[in-house]
This record gives structure tokens, sequence and C-alpha cells, in this order.
């Protein structure tokens, strides 16, 4: 593993990948979250996302890293 991504010639971190792609699932899990009225239970709402868009992360490279050896 070499810690970057080659994209077309551009050299990317891993970790801004696995972010964008934890970004990416964070959306429509946010808007099944306010859909099912779970919002309502949550104190403070930004608190609460980046919360779980820390545990996405993690759990992308997380999978990530075990999916690539």
């Amino acid at each position: 593993m070499t810690g970057e991504m080659d994209l077309y010639g551009v050299f990317l971190p891993d970790l801004a990948v696995w972010m964008l792609v934890a970004f990416a699932i964070s959306i429509p899990l946010r808007r099944v979250l306010a859909l099912c009225g779970v919002y309502r239970l949550i104190w403070h709402r930004p608190l609460f996302d980046f919360a779980l868009y820390v545990v996405l992360v993690g759990g992308v490279v997380t999978l990530a890293v075990r999916f690539s050896a």
C-alpha cells in the first residue's frame, strides 16, 4: 500500500478518497434519519452529523484496508 492513489496522473492521498466516499454515504443516510424523525431526539444536530461522519470514515478506512490485502 503506497498511501496515494493515481487518478489520471494526479496523485491523491488515500484518506482524501476515503473521506469523499464517506461523505457520499452520509448524504442519503442523513436524509433517511431526517425522514424517520431521528433528529427530533438529537440535542445538537451538527455535532451528531460530524460524529456520524467520523464513524463512517473509520468504517470506510477499515473496509478498504481489510479488502486491499
